[in-house]
């Protein structure tokens, strides 16, 4: 039941940040977020790095329903697989690279700037480690970086959470904001994941 109850969570807020992805396929510099980007719009690196992030990241957000069910682990496990490398291969080649550079020219200056920073070396890193170490055979460790991976893929989703609940509750001024959520996006989220992973050992070696 639990799992159910996530699913239809996260699939409901996937189906959010699909409405919010959507539409920047039109590639026009003054939709949404690119209107208060305008004094980098101009920056090839910038603009590349920005759609491909928001692009692709919405492949990720997606991937990760298949990674965490019992069911399709046991039932279909070339599904898990298949998905789990392009989960992995997106991340590394074209999600977290772009959201570095995208990091550096955020919004909120070095505070924000160190934050979204922080949130692209630690998904790149909890990604690969997730990689190598399946690859090593070490099943325990690929499941605790993979948890750590998409408690920071999920920041997509948390951080825009954040940001509606600040300035209904604050009205802050708009800088403000992006500093608060750069960091309160991801951190609570990989707090979270580590208290789960810690747990879950507790239990397991409990019942050893």
């Amino acid at each position: 039941m639990r799992f159910k109850i996530n699913i239809a969570l996260l699939s409901f807020f996937s189906f959010l940040m699909l409405r919010i992805t959507l539409p920047y396929l039109a590639f026009d510099d003054h939709t949404a977020f690119l209107r208060i980007k305008q004094w980098v719009i101009d920056n090839s690196l910038w603009k590349t790095a920005f759609y491909i992030h928001v692009l692709s990241s919405m492949f990720c957000l997606i991937a990760g329903f298949t990674q965490f069910s019992n069911k399709i682990l046991t039932r279909y496990p070339v599904w898990h697989r298949t998905m789990g490398q392009l989960y992995v291969g997106v991340i590394l080649f074209l999600s977290g690279p772009s959201g570095l550079i995208m990091s550096i020219y955020a919004n909120g200056g070095f505070i924000s700037q160190l934050a979204f920073t922080s949130l692209s070396l630690l998904w790149l890193y909890f990604t690969f480690q997730g990689y190598y170490q399946i690859r090593k055979g070490n099943l325990s460790l690929h499941q605790q970086f993979i948890i750590r991976s998409y408690a920071l893929t999920l920041s997509a989703l948390t951080l825009r959470a954040w940001k509606w609940v600040i300035v209904l509750l604050l009205r802050p001024h708009p800088m403000d904001v992006y500093q608060w959520v750069a960091w309160l996006g991801w951190v609570p989220n990989l707090l979270i994941a580590e208290w789960y992973i810690r747990n879950s050992m507790k239990k397991s070696i409990a019942l050893k």
